[in-house]
């Protein structure tokens, strides 16, 4: 680490015009994030050809400004609306939308953006300072390691079960069958296309997560759209009460370690690191029982690790050249449209670049965390709009979300089958969210697992003979059994 040259790098993003363009790409990624199936990737790459003849440091400050503002974004209709902006935000509405509900909206942003900016910043400074060391880690995984990745992730699914572990199981098997639609990872051959192209990579994602969130939550809206609103947002500060921080300290930080390392781990991604982290939180919780119904260590948990992703998603972009998720993908093709490789020669010719990326994204959370706090009071009124207003507002944008992804119909037809089936879902207390990180995690499940047993000739030895793939297995095997052990501790004190 070179203090003189990431000094020069704060210098060059704050005095110029680079800081307006973070402050530009900020507000337009919050925009972004906080409206349904506009995602960071989208709006970044919608703006990397405009970035073209501008000098790097402002066409960076920009992206970066996008790629923070538009995570934390997510979390603003998560809360209100229970409609993630983003995948990175479905974990952040487990919590923050029940809180909404009772009138705490203002309460939940405000944390949001405390733990955003927290987390968002430690990834900064954790990616200035360690990017090298991670990334060699980063480098060593293979598809024994994903796979291990893969079912530590999914051994969460008992933490976002809420009452019934045996309802959160199925209702991840059914997530997991609905990942099996598409092509065989290995053979190539369509499996439950049922002859439909559109099928062919599985359902689409964010129209699937609109549905199980947003249209269910709409359909849910029109059996009570009659009934008087009694909800009140109120909010009478900025950042969350010192309680709620020290309450929620030791699940931001922790997340925020967490967050970045997952994200260090190219294709892992926010969404899995926001359901790590708040895994996490409900484990070492003394009351477990009450996550999901309000409990604002999740809001805490969730959007500090969804945002240190993002630190942590650059450290193997900058050091291998190789992206740690689709944004930086995008970011990838930005660097070299500027005429610059991202890999280990990016360090050696262009080392000032490298610094100012640094403090590029050190700033972006400090700006992110500014525009959030001055605008919570603004998103909190959402939440006392007029329902017969609200839900049909919430309706449209959905339809525009699911829709905008692709230019398909077909999409928009698939968020209303999840959606049918998000409604049922809630009406017989089977959670929603199992099936969502099966879908996240089903396929690399899958593939990694049928990788890693094509390459040991069948042997299934190659899964506990690497250190990472057996510290992951135990890790998830651990999360398994404590979950289950707190939950049935839970049950039995409630009875």
């Amino acid at each position: 680490m070179n203090f003189e040259l990431l000094l020069q790098g704060f210098a060059n993003i704050l005095f110029g015009k680079a800081l307006i363009m973070v402050f530009l790409g900020v507000i337009g990624g919050i925009l972004v994030g906080s409206l349904p199936g506009l995602t960071a990737t989208m709006g970044i790459a919608l703006l990397v050809p405009f970035t073209f003849g501008l000098p790097i440091n402002e066409s960076m400050g920009m992206l970066l400004g996008i790629f923070s503002g538009a995570i934390f974004g997510g979390s603003i209709s998560a809360i209100l609306i229970r409609t993630p902006g983003t995948p990175a935000a479905a974990a952040t509405l487990l919590d923050g939308y029940p809180m909404a509900k009772r009138g705490e909206a203002g309460r939940a942003l405000s944390m949001s953006v405390f733990a955003s900016f927290i987390g968002g910043f430690t990834g900064a400074l954790i990616m200035s300072f360690l990017a090298p060391q991670i990334s060699k880690v980063a480098l060593k995984f293979g598809a024994a390691e994903y796979f291990a990745l893969a079912f530590f992730g999914l051994s969460i699914i008992i933490s976002v079960s809420g009452n019934s572990i045996i309802k959160g199981i199925i209702a991840g098997l059914f997530g997991l069958l609905i990942s099996t639609i598409g092509f065989d990872p290995i053979s190539g051959f369509p499996r439950f296309t049922f002859g439909q192209m559109d099928l062919f990579e599985g359902p689409a994602f964010i129209p699937t997560l609109i549905g199980l969130f947003a249209f269910s939550e709409v359909f849910k809206g029109v059996e009570t759209i009659v009934e008087k609103q009694q909800v009140v947002s109120k909010l009478t500060r900025f950042l969350p009460e010192w309680k709620d921080i020290k309450a929620s300290w030791i699940d931001i930080l922790k997340s925020s370690i967490l967050g970045t390392f997952i994200g260090s781990i190219p294709g892992a991604g926010s969404d899995i690191a926001a359901f790590v982290g708040y895994s996490e939180a409900k484990r070492r919780s003394k009351t477990p029982e009450k996550f999901g119904t309000g409990m604002i260590e999740g809001v805490a948990a969730a959007e500090s690790a969804n945002n240190a992703c993002t630190g942590g998603a650059m450290i193997p972009m900058l050091s291998l050249g190789v992206p740690g998720d689709a944004v930086t993908a995008v970011l990838l093709g930005a660097f070299v449209i500027q005429g610059l490789q991202p890999g280990p020669l990016l360090y050696r010719d262009h080392i000032d670049v490298v610094y100012n990326v640094f403090a590029a994204m050190m700033i972006a959370n400090i700006v992110m965390f500014i525009v959030g706090a001055l605008g919570v009071r603004i998103f909190a009124k959402v939440i006392t709009i007029n329902r017969n207003i609200l839900i049909p507002a919430i309706f449209v944008l959905s339809v525009v979300g699911s829709f905008s992804m692709r230019n398909s119909m077909f999409d928009v037809g698939v968020a209303l089958f999840f959606g049918v089936v998000g409604y049922f879902l809630n009406r017989f207390n089977f959670p929603a969210s199992p099936i969502l990180l099966a879908l996240i995690l089903g396929p690399m499940a899958e593939s990694n697992l049928r990788r890693a047993l094509v390459i040991s000739d069948g042997s299934p030895l190659v899964l506990v003979t690497r250190p990472i793939s057996v510290a992951l297995l135990v890790l998830g095997v651990l999360s398994l059994v404590s979950s289950i052990i707190k939950q049935r501790k839970s049950q039995k004190a409630s009875v």
